[in-house]
This record gives structure tokens, C-alpha cells and sequence, in this order.
């Protein structure tokens, strides 16, 4: 199996970016990765290093043989294994909460097992999830802490061992980069991060062509997600329900009308970050329509 070492990691997916790894459709990859700090907060607050720091590492980029542009990377979470410690902070300059907060706190937490131990009377069930995976644009070059079309900063916590990401290929190899875990992570992100933490991603990659994916999308427990960034929730929101809405149209028989329909009756609609320099939000229908329609993810 290829494995490519944290040691190659990018602060940005550009189609400049050379490809420290090259694969074939259908291969198994493990990517080793960093956490968001670059490796280098500390659980006492201090950093090692602070202008050496890359902003949420993505180790990649991996050149996937046959992929072109127009085609999909799908993308098979296999394994996910983390650290033995994750980090947390709170911020005084992002997030939902820091008009509130007073100070920078850093929390380290033990991850070893099924739970994290948040206070003395909370215990908190860990749900490992990857925050930053894309591919790379076609032109312009994008910080690995922005969510855009091509994927990366999504943090959305449904990016999880044994799901299935579908990515939009832009340039010949597309290019896909992968780091910043969470070993736990809410909707929203509301203060700036989740339990920040590296260790090892595997992954297998295939390239998908001629199928009418709403990129980027997920399946993932029973459910499929179109997901969408814009600078304003409402952007975001609009993108997401209008791209699943053109995706069951392509698939299913029921015309504009019914799709919509359906999806202010079932769609679920959430919130995955409101914190990055775009806001993130994916639009979810049960895999059971799909069923109904006999559509088949490839």
C-alpha cells in the first residue's frame, strides 16, 4: 500500500502544486497527517516554532492515474486512526463565541479510547472526522483553511471512516490532499475548532466518469449529502438544496416541481462551519429515495 509521510504537506490546493505521490484508480493510499497547528501547539498553551507554522497542513498532493477534468475522485474513507491526544482552544478573534471570550485557553484531551473526559461528570463519545480533503481548482489557488468547490476546509463531521466522498476533478490527476482531523466535532464549529488532533487517513481512490454527481457529495450512514460553500449561509444553503435538487432531476423521472417538493418535505439541510472564510453547508436525502428510483452511486 502507498503511504505518503506528513513530511509533504501543502498550505494550499493549487493545479501548481507538483504531486509528491502517484497512484492508479482503484489503489489503497494511507496519508499520514498533521493536526491544523502544524504540529506544533502545545497542551500548555505555547507553540513551537509559530513562523515556521503552516495554517491546517494537508499532506498531498496524490496524482491519481486517468483522472481528467470533468470526471469525479471517489474517494472510500477506509480507516481513520488518530493521535493519542487531540487539542482544543478558544479564540479571542473568531467563531461564534469570541466577543465572549476573555482569554486564549488551550484543553489537551486524551483519545486513546471510546470517549473523551470533558469534565469530571462529562464523558463525550469520540467520532473521528476529516476536516480538510479536496482536490485541486482549476486555476486559482486556494488556502487549505477555505472550503470551496473542489472540497477542503468543509469540516463536515459526517466525513467519516466508512464513507464516501465525491470529489469534482479540475486538472489531470486531481491532485487530492487530506489532513486536519477532529476526533470530535459539532455542527457549526462554533469556536473556531474541534478536537484538533493528526494520525493516519486510508483511503481508495477511483476515478468516477460519466455520472451526474452533485461534487462535492458524501454517502455516509444511510444518507447522501450534497455540500456547498459560499461567503453567507444563505448562499451556502441555496447551493447545497439546488445542487441535490439538479442531481435528482438527472436520476430520477420527477421533474422540478416534485424534486423540490420532496426536498422541503424530507431534505435535511444543516450547518457544517460557520468559521472559515466561506461558510459550509450540505443538503441530505435518505438513501432509501435513491432505492426507490433504483439509483446507484457508483
Amino acid at each position: 500500500m502507498l503511504r505518503i509521510s506528513k513530511e509533504f504537506v501543502t498550505d494550499n490546493c493549487s493545479p501548481k502544486n507538483p504531486p509528491v505521490a502517484c497512484c492508479q484508480s482503484g489503489d489503497t493510499v494511507m496519508f499520514e497527517t498533521r493536526d491544523c497547528y502544524d504540529d506544533r501547539l502545545q497542551g500548555d498553551g505555547t507553540v513551537i516554532e509559530p513562523e515556521k507554522a503552516l495554517e491546517n497542513p494537508a499532506t498531498g498532493p496524490l496524482y491519481v492515474e486517468g483522472a481528467q477534468p470533468g470526471d469525479v475522485l471517489k474517494v472510500h474513507i477506509d480507516k481513520i486512526t488518530i493521535n493519542p491526544t487531540g487539542l482544543m482552544r478558544c479564540s479571542t478573534s473568531a467563531g461564534a463565541f469570541n466577543d465572549l471570550v476573555e482569554y486564549r485557553k488551550v484543553r489537551q484531551f486524551d483519545t486513546t479510547g471510546e470517549y473523551i473526559q470533558f469534565t469530571d461528570k462529562l464523558k463525550l463519545k469520540i467520532d473521528t472526522m476529516i476536516g480538510v480533503i479536496g482536490t485541486a481548482p482549476d486555476t486559482d489557488t486556494v488556502m487549505t483553511h477555505t472550503p470551496g468547490s473542489h472540497g477542503g476546509n468543509m469540516d463536515c463531521n459526517k466525513i467519516v471512516e466508512g464513507s464516501t466522498l465525491y470529489l469534482p476533478v479540475n486538472v489531470p490527476g486531481a491532485l487530492l490532499s487530506m489532513g486536519d482531523l477532529h476526533a470530535l466535532m459539532g455542527d457549526g464549529e462554533v469556536m473556531i475548532c474541534g478536537l484538533e488532533t493528526g494520525g493516519e487517513v486510508t483511503v481508495t481512490v477511483e476515478v468516477v466518469k460519466g455520472f451526474p454527481m452533485p461534487t462535492p457529495a458524501l454517502a455516509c450512514r444511510g444518507k447522501f449529502y450534497s455540500i456547498q460553500s459560499a461567503n453567507t449561509l444563505d448562499q451556502a444553503s441555496r447551493k447545497a438544496s439546488r445542487a441535490m435538487l439538479k442531481f435528482l432531476q438527472q436520476v430520477t423521472p420527477m421533474d422540478v416541481h416534485d424534486c423540490a417538493m420532496l426536498l422541503s418535505l424530507v431534505g435535511d439541510l444543516s450547518v457544517c462551519q460557520i468559521v472559515d472564510p466561506q461558510l459550509t453547508v450540505r443538503m441530505g436525502i435518505d438513501q432509501s429515495i435513491l432505492d426507490a428510483y433504483e439509483v446507484k452511486l457508483p
